[in-house]
This record gives C-alpha cells, structure tokens and sequence, in this order.
C-alpha cells in the first residue's frame, strides 16, 4: 500500500488560485463593460438620448423669421414676401412602412417614394431633403414648397398614411417689378447642400430660401432675421396637446436702397434691345443711383427653381442676360480715361496747364517706322491739355502716356480706382486690368515694350475696365480727388420699427492735386459738351452745365483698313461709351454708360443717352409711368453728410485686349 496522501493540497490550492482569478478578471471586463456603458449612456450620449426622452412629450417647433422688405430711395416697394403653403417633413416621426416608430435613411427613401407617388416632388428637392435629413432628425424639414389647394387635399386626405408630414404655412419671396434692377436685387433660392454647410443651422432649421445673388445676397444676414420657437406637449402618437413656451422669431430688417427705381427704369429703356450698362451715383456720398445691365432677366422664376426650359432659354441667349455687365463686365474704356489721365500728368510734372504738343494725326517712337494714329486723320495742330481733352486728341495722350511711363501711368490709374475692386456692396464685382511690366511678364512672359504704353494712353491695349469703375473715377473727378466707396444700401427698419441710421461709406485717400488742375481739366469735359467738343449735340441746350468725356473701344484691329459700322458683323462692332458729371459747378449725378457694339461712336450714341438720363434725374421727370410708394413706407434717418449740400472740396492738407490704329473720341 502506497504512503502517497489521497489529497494534494498544494495542487489544489493553486488550482483554485487560478479559477478564482480567471473568475475576478471576468468580472472584472464585466464591470468595465458595464460601466463603459454607463458612461456612453449617461455622457457620451447624454444629449441625445435626452432628447429622444424628450420626444415623448415635447417636441421644439422652429418659427422661421419673416424675410425683410427691399425698398428703393422714395419708398417703392422692390421685393416682397407673400403666403405660401410648404409640405414639412420630420424624419424622426416618419418610421417605416410597418409603423414601428423607428426611422433610418432606408426609411426615408421609401417614405419619399410612397410620397411622390400622390403629389409632385422636384429631384433637385428630393436631394436637398434627404442630405437634411442626415443632419437633423428632430427638426421639420421642407420638402416641397408652393402647394396647389388641390395638392393640400391630396395631403389632407392621406395623412394618416404619412406620419411626421405636414403642410405649414410661410412666406414666400417675390419681385413685383418683375425685371427692372434684377441684377442689383438679385433673388432668393431653395438652400442646397454648399449652402448647409456655411450657414447656422439653429437660425436656418424651417427656413427653405437664402439670398444667391445681388442685395438679396450680400446682405442676408440683415435680411433674414432671427428664428424663432415653441415648445409643444405631445401625445403618444406625436399630436399635439398644449405649447408649453414660445420665442418670438425677429423679422429681418427692411432695406432702403440709394437707388432711385424711377432712373433704374428710365436707363433700362434706354438702353432695350443693346447690350450694355449704365451706372449713375451721387458724387456727394457714393451711393448708386442706378445700375442697370442689359439684357435683364425675371428673378422670380429662381425662387423654387427655375425649370430646364427656362434656365436653356436664359444661358443659351447671345444677349447674356444673367451676365452683370456693369459689375462684371470688363472693356477698354477708350477716351473716357483721358481726363484722368491728364490730371496725373499734371501731379506727377510730366506735363503743366500750359503744356503744348504737335499733333500731324499720328504719334511715333523715336527711331520707329509704325504710326499710332489719332482719330483725326488730318491731325489737331497744337493743342494743350484743355483743347485735347474736347477734341480727344490722341497724339496729346499718346505722348504723355510714353513720357509718363507704365509704371507712374499705373500707380497714378491705380488712385482712380483702376484695376482694382470698388468694394461696392454686391457680389461678383470684377477687379479689371490695369496692367504694368510684371503683370505682362507673369501673364504673357514678355517684356513690357513702349508700344503697350503707347496704346495704354488712350485707354486701350491691355487696359480693362468696369462701368462701375468708370462711374467710380467720374465721381473723383465730380469731387476734384474726393474719393467715396460706392454702395447700394442707403438705409436699415427694424422689425420692431426702430430706425437705424448705416454708417458712412468708407473713405479712400484723396487724390492731392492743385485746384487748378481739377478745374484745367474739368474745363476741358465742359467743352467736349460744347460747340466744338466731341459730344456737342448731346449738351445743346441744356438748362446746366455737363462735363463730360466720350470714348470709343475697338474690338478688333483694323490692320490699315478703314472701319465702317455699316459694314460689318455687329459683335465686331466698336464700344460706344461716355463719363460725365451735372452740374459740373454743383455735381449731383455722375454716369457711365457703354452700349456694346454701337452703330456710332460715344458721342453719337452713348452721350445722348446720358444727357438723357441727366435731364430725367435733375428734373424729376420721368413721364406718366412714373413709380410711387404703394403707401407710406417710412424710410430711416440717414446720416446728413455735409457734402451733399455743396461737392466735397479737395481736402484740405468681358472684353479682349486689342490693338489700336487710334480711332478713340
């Protein structure tokens, strides 16, 4: 018989050490698992399933604020809200087809299937909607705006078949002039997906429009307001028991523009059936008077999408209706820039009041072959700045253009708002050329030759302007060197009635020049308005004084033949164009205005127009259809800038680069 002991004592000690720590370390993940869950629950997730509490009883309604009236100057009304009937979605109370309560993108596919099926559903809607429906699952969302009565009883009548949908009443944007300003108003449209992701979405949860172009645009958030909210009591079923507390949304504020609707028509009728822009401003404090592009187009059919007929009909146009022509577009703005320039040769030295140049009807380089000519065959003889500026002399500029040189012509032009944004308060605003030897260098990788200077004098070559910018420079010369930033928005109301005063545009440096070199100059666009002068026909009889400047843009070389408008396509066509302030002793209105591929020169047909324009405004006279205020629309006090009493005094210490044979006047 064996002495070894039935029981091992040792080995079984250790094998319960290691049973009970296989069990401890089970538990012990046990624990962790829980308290992991725990924390997920009560922290990580706390928000969210606080909510989904929430949603048993209470659900927070959004109240999307009324969008805020545009009006222009005197009141007249330019783009208003009415009612509208919108279908909302909200994706949490969808569930799926078994009614289940429980709702996942699947679900919302398939909602959005069953719910074509019974009323009309744009694509572009349909898309907008479900990206909205990932982020917010609480929230109602719109799905379809602009319902028919017939399409509300279709909904009335299903309803119970469409859990979490409802039709909701709102305001909806329209513009009752229809064209007129389109592209100074701009419009509204349906919120997409890039909109989404710079907006607030607690100030935008219930609204379906934001402002994509023009004033509608560059000031939304004046426009929009503030959101409101209630705060209901639910059942079971999600139907509403009581509002438990409610916000107030603030509407947005209503904006007075600097525009005088009146003028804005009267400039678009002059200009019918052309391509072109004019903008006219109040030299005094740079507010835009009117900004008319031409063709225009009907804002209102953007506001819930505008249909592919339409939208083929607007692009496919040869006139380019949506194209902003005054903002956007870029031409060679020819003999218009000669005043300018003239008073820049005169700050820099390069030439003095009396000043004296030769003019045979060519220019040349020293030791060059090749004649830039002057519009004037035959030549002027000699002439100062003052006689070359009413002739349009181009020898005068060609010379002083080349004396100057690119780099001083630049900076000078440069002080004129030349080849850089204004900073008006709308979107899309092009920056123009004004080019110099390293702009040539990095765009073209050549070098700057005094031919490009040459051309440059006269404002063609490589020079590109805006309207608005020669507007802009026209009303520095109204000011003699006074320099204002150029805005649209006159004037703000609150909701709550509150009158508001806008701030003063900011100031740009004044241009520092002797007074007699303003008035040298500002002599010489009077007389171009005179017998003798470029655009005399246009300033007979006028019950005050203009000053003015026409010009002329080629948009093809001639290479030594002779141009007749009568003779070929009209898209080769010069540019007719012409700047000018009235009165020239007490400015209240400067213009540009430049019709594209005019029959006639500026002074034949761009300077009537503005002479025109000029009479309308001064006078107030625009004919029988002139627009009033539908009612009393308050407008705010806006701040009295002293210089609209008297002109501000001098301070006190899309077109392609051509080459010119001349031809500018």
């Amino acid at each position: 018989m064996s002495d070894r002991p039935i029981k091992l004592e040792r080995d079984e000690q250790h094998m319960f050490n290691v049973r009970a720590m296989v069990a401890g370390i089970i538990i012990l993940f046990a624990l962790l698992a829980i308290l992991g869950r725990v924390y997920q629950l009560q922290v990580s997730e706390h928000d969210k399933y606080s909510e989904l509490s929430r949603q048993h009883y209470e659900k927070r309604i959004p109240i999307p604020p009324n969008r805020g009236q545009i009006y222009d100057r005197n009141g007249v009304l330019l783009a208003d809200s009415h009612t509208q009937y919108v279908l909302q979605v909200v994706r949490d109370n969808i569930g799926d087809e078994d009614g289940d309560g429980k709702s996942t993108l699947a679900d919302v596919d398939k909602f959005v299937e069953r719910l074509g099926a019974i009323i009309p559903l744009a694509e572009k809607d349909v898309r907008l909607f479900k990206t909205q429906a990932r982020r917010f699952k609480y929230q109602p969302i719109p799905i379809r705006g602009n319902l028919t009565e017939e399409e509300q009883a279709v909904l009335a009548v299903n309803g119970p078949r469409f859990r979490g949908a409802r039709v909701e009443k709102s305001m909806e944007r329209y513009y009752p002039l229809v064209e007129t300003a389109s592209h100074v108003i701009g419009y509204v449209g349906r919120i997409d997906a890039r909109d989404l992701e710079k907006l607030n979405k607690d100030e935008y949860i219930g609204t379906s429009h934001i402002g994509k172009t023009g004033i509608e645009a560059s000031h939304e958030t004046r426009l929009h307001g503030q959101a409101g909210y209630q705060l209901i009591e639910v059942d079971a079923h999600g139907k509403q028991q009581k509002v438990l507390s409610k916000k107030d949304p603030v509407g947005g504020q209503e904006l007075f523009l600097g525009l005088d609707i009146n003028l804005q028509i009267f400039a678009e009728k002059l200009l019918k059936n052309e391509r072109g822009a004019i903008v006219a401003m109040d030299p005094s404090n740079g507010e835009v008077l009117a900004l008319a592009s031409v063709p225009t187009f009907d804002p209102n059919l953007f506001i819930n999408g505008i249909s592919q007929k339409d939208y083929s009909a607007l692009r496919e146009d040869p006139g380019r209706p949506l194209f902003n022509r005054a903002l956007q577009g870029t031409y060679p703005p020819g003999s218009t820039i000669k005043p300018m320039v003239g008073v820049a040769g005169l700050i820099e030295g390069v030439i003095t009041p009396g000043s004296r140049v030769y003019d045979p009807g060519f220019f040349r380089l020293q030791g060059q072959k090749h004649a830039f000519r002057c519009w004037n065959k035959r030549g002027h003889g000699s002439v100062d700045l003052k006689y070359s500026i009413q002739q349009s002399c181009d020898t005068y500029f060609y010379d002083l253009a080349y004396r100057m040189g690119i780099d001083r012509f630049s900076k000078s032009m440069n002080r004129f708002g030349f080849g850089e944004k204004t900073g008006i308060d709308l979107p899309s605003e092009a920056s123009g050329l004004m080019p110099s030897k390293e702009w040539k260098e990095k765009r073209h990788k050549r070098s700057w030759f005094p031919g490009d200077t040459v051309n440059i004098g006269i404002g063609q070559g490589y020079w590109l302007a805006t309207p608005l910018q020669l507007a802009h420079a026209t009303t520095i010369m109204a000011n003699r060197g006074v320099r204002l930033k150029p805005h649209v928005l006159r004037g703000v109301r609150t909701a709550r009635n509150q009158e508001e005063s806008i701030l003063k545009p900011e100031p740009f440096p004044t241009i520092e020049a002797k007074d007699n070199y303003w008035s040298l100059t500002i002599q010489g666009m009077e007389n171009v308005m005179r017998p003798g002068g470029t655009a005399r026909a246009a300033g007979a009889g006028a019950d005050y004084r203009i000053a003015g400047k026409t010009g002329t843009a080629q948009v093809f070389g001639l290479a030594g033949g002779k141009y007749n408008a009568g003779r070929i396509a009209k898209r080769l066509r010069d540019h007719a164009l012409f700047v000018g302030f009235a009165p020239a002793d007490n400015p209240k209105i400067a213009i540009a205005v430049i019709m594209e591929n005019a029959m006639g020169g500026g002074g034949a047909t761009a300077a009537p127009l503005a002479r025109k324009l000029m009479d309308a405004y001064l006078f107030q006279q625009y004919g029988e259809d002139m627009l009033k205020p539908a009612g009393e629309a308050a407008q705010p006090e806006v701040a009295s800038d002293p210089a609209s009493e008297t002109p501000p005094a001098k301070a006190e210490k899309k077109s392609t680069k051509k080459k010119t044979t001349g031809g500018n006047r």
